[in-house]
């Protein structure tokens, strides 16, 4: 039986697993790179855009942990400023546009700690971007539809309940 793009992402993404360093991150940005290009005519892919579900787990590892997500929305939903706790994520657009913000923490010794924006910038469909443990971003879909993939390097369901991934309010 032929092996379609997401059972080869799983395949390469075990192969590779192991400690995060520099090269295990760009070879799951160039993984999620390419699984962005499937061709819509695939079953699973053909299933997300004719169901577009909110949050649709794809793939979790059972020996290395790491989960691969799909997410649609529409324009202008949000999640406020938010780190991955122990975990780092990739995020690939597969249709639309989004844009992502990232932030520092300042502490501040009169006003106590608060965020400042570095940057803001727009991923489109076929781009990627690193979020690395304790790095600080922001999402805003900018498309009428948009899917994109999350790359979990492990459950942050599980990172949220043990206090370990931080929300921070959204910008006034």
């Amino acid at each position: 039986m032929a092996q379609d793009s997401l059972q080869r992402f799983i395949e390469n993404a075990r192969s590779a697993w192991g400690p995060l360093t520099t090269e295990l991150a760009s070879r799951i940005h160039r993984l999620l790179e390419t699984l962005t290009q499937t061709p819509e005519t695939e079953d699973w892919l053909a299933a997300l855009l004719r169901d577009r579900p909110e949050s649709r787990e794809l793939h979790r590892d059972p020996e290395h942990g790491f989960m691969l997500l799909a997410h649609a929305g529409e324009h202008g939903h949000s999640r406020p400023p938010h780190d991955h706790g122990s975990g780092w994520v990739v995020y690939a657009v597969q249709r639309g546009e989004m844009e992502m913000g990232t932030f520092a923490r300042i502490e501040d010794p009169l006003a106590g700690a608060r965020l400042v924006k570095r940057e803001a910038y727009r991923l489109r469909a076929g781009e990627c971007r690193v979020y690395l443990p304790g790095d600080l971003h922001d999402t805003r879909y900018l498309s009428g539809e948009i899917l994109i993939f999350r790359f979990t390097s492990c459950d942050l369901g599980q990172e949220e309940r043990k206090g370990r991934l931080t929300r921070y309010p959204s910008e006034g």
